[in-house]
């Protein structure tokens, strides 16, 4: 069996096991949530997320180190180097240690002082928040520890063993919310210690699984001053670009709170909780993607990195559109069903803001393609600049009077520009050419979109706004996504192998 087939097949594999997880955690969580509340009650369930919220602020430094840590971990992996490995491994282990260090230098300092000073808390339960924010600060320390542990599972491409703990976190979470009912104890100082206890115990499974099985996961001490230097240089620019993001996204929803008030702001919320509940399942397909576009940049089989990258942008906007056209056209509906009553705007946001989604979709082979490289200096500095315009430009747009989802339009076209941007940065690095980039992705995904949208818009159309509608449109949207994308966004290698797995799926259901 070829490379090429074999990788085919771990992909596949890996986003079934990466689905199964997103939707029993997303089932547990949404339960978990709904008895915490009920347990904790509103006021102690706002002081636990508040005081937790303050340690989370901190959360954008060990992001960025996260990615650097996958990167360079994924691609010694892919040179086939072990003793790099081993040191790589080493060496993030060292700078996530100092991360931790770090945060609990700012959570006792500045944590407390927001706590004490700036947060308004009952008083009577003022003892109680700062065991929450101790057994945070703690939580967040062992999440920052095993972070190295995380990106060597991922790397090594074990996504059945990330998604089993995962899983198997979200029943002890559920173990804690049932504790809390049944417990006579201060309940907000349970619920932290437990899930404290929790946080420990996931990482002991990591730490054991990598020992186990990777031997670069045992620590030695080893000081390589220049890989230092070169994986925080990586993560300082990297954390330019999140910190860009952070940046333009409260800032627009700051933006809407002084132009029209909260209720906006609540619009904006439900929208962002559903468009976040659709990319949960790209990402999925992504990070089971993601390590072999570094790995073959590694090895420099540079074809064979395209080929993935175009790949990984097709299947990924096809994934995502299959889930968003029902919800494009039945937004209305989904949303008095779920909310009864829907703040006023949310409607138009979310249509906006799932259009924006599809195209960044589309973006992330290219910022995987740049971590590979790892030269993100200049990519970083550019791509950031642009996406924080995205705050000045909205701003002019409301002083000149234009509503409030024209916010949402500036950040779609802004998206738009910085992904011709980020192809022609790319182009001296990895040698793509923005000509095939746009044969092999941007014109595949067009006539699919135009194809796809015929159906259900006729359905649309004609059939009055009723519950069959919406149940026939989403059928009929999934029918013509699916056809579509098979029929005409695919190659013929790929239609080959979607036949072979659909075909070995039905005869092992057959024989069963």
């Amino acid at each position: 069996m070829s490379q090429t087939s074999e990788n085919n097949k771990r992909i596949a594999k890996n986003t079934l096991f990466l689905y199964v997880r997103t939707l029993f955690i997303m089932l547990v969580t949404l339960y978990t949530s709904r008895v915490v509340l009920n347990a904790l009650g509103v006021s102690d369930y706002g002081v636990y997320n508040v005081v937790g919220g303050v340690v989370a602020m901190f959360g954008f430094i060990n992001s960025s180190m996260s990615s650097a840590t996958q990167r360079y971990i994924t691609f010694a992996l892919g040179k086939g180097d072990r003793e790099n490995l081993h040191k790589v491994f080493s060496t993030a282990l060292q700078i996530h240690v100092l991360i931790s260090v770090l945060i609990v230098i700012l959570g006792e300092t500045v944590g407390l002082w927001f706590m004490y000073e700036k947060m308004q808390i009952p008083a009577d339960r003022m003892n109680a928040a700062f065991w929450v924010l101790q057994c945070s600060i703690v939580s967040t320390v062992v999440m920052i520890v095993s972070v190295p542990y995380n990106a060597d599972i991922i790397a090594h491409e074990k996504m059945s063993v990330f998604a089993y703990i995962s899983i198997l976190e979200a029943v002890l979470k559920l173990a804690v919310a049932y504790a809390l009912v049944v417990s006579s104890f201060d309940k907000l100082i349970l619920y932290g210690f437990l899930i404290l206890v929790v946080q420990i115990f996931i990482r002991f499974c990591y730490s054991h699984y990598c020992n186990k099985h990777f031997p670069e996961s045992k620590y030695r001490h080893v000081w390589d001053k220049s890989l230092f230097k070169e994986m925080t240089g990586f993560a300082g620019w990297s954390m330019f670009g999140n910190l860009s993001a952070v940046l333009f996204g409260q800032g627009l929803n700051m933006l809407l709170n002084v132009f029209f008030g909260p209720v906006v702001n609540a619009a904006q919320a439900v929208a962002v909780q559903v468009q976040n509940a659709i990319q949960q399942f790209v990402g999925n397909f992504q990070m089971a993607l993601n390590p072999q576009i570094t790995k073959t940049y590694a090895r420099g089989e540079k074809d064979e990195m395209h080929r993935l990258m175009f790949r990984s942008a097709r299947f990924s906007f096809y994934l995502l559109f299959l889930l968003s056209l029902p919800v494009l056209f039945e937004t209305d509906f989904i949303l008095t069903v779920w909310l009864k009553t829907v703040p006023e705007n949310t409607v138009d946001f979310l249509r906006i803001m799932i259009c924006t989604s599809l195209m960044y979709t589309l973006a992330n082979p290219l910022i995987v393609a740049n971590q590979a490289t790892g030269k993100v200096k200049k990519y970083q500095a550019v791509c950031g600049t642009i996406l924080l315009m995205i705050l000045p430009v909205s701003y002019v747009c409301l002083r000149l009077g234009c509503p409030a989802y024209s916010v949402f339009i500036v950040h779609f076209v802004m998206e738009l520009l910085t992904q011709f941007v980020r192809m022609v940065m790319l182009r001296p690095l990895i040698g793509v050419s923005i000509k095939d980039y746009f044969i092999n992705i941007y014109a595949k995904v067009g006539v699919v979109a135009l194809l796809a949208v015929i159906a259900p818009l006729l359905v649309y159309r004609i059939m009055d706004d009723t519950v069959l509608r919406f149940f026939l449109i989403s059928i009929i949207c999934v029918l013509s996504v699916a056809f579509v994308s098979y029929s005409v966004g695919l190659s013929r290698t790929e239609r080959a192998f979607v036949r072979s797995k659909v075909s070995t799926v039905y005869n092992k259901f057959l024989h069963r």
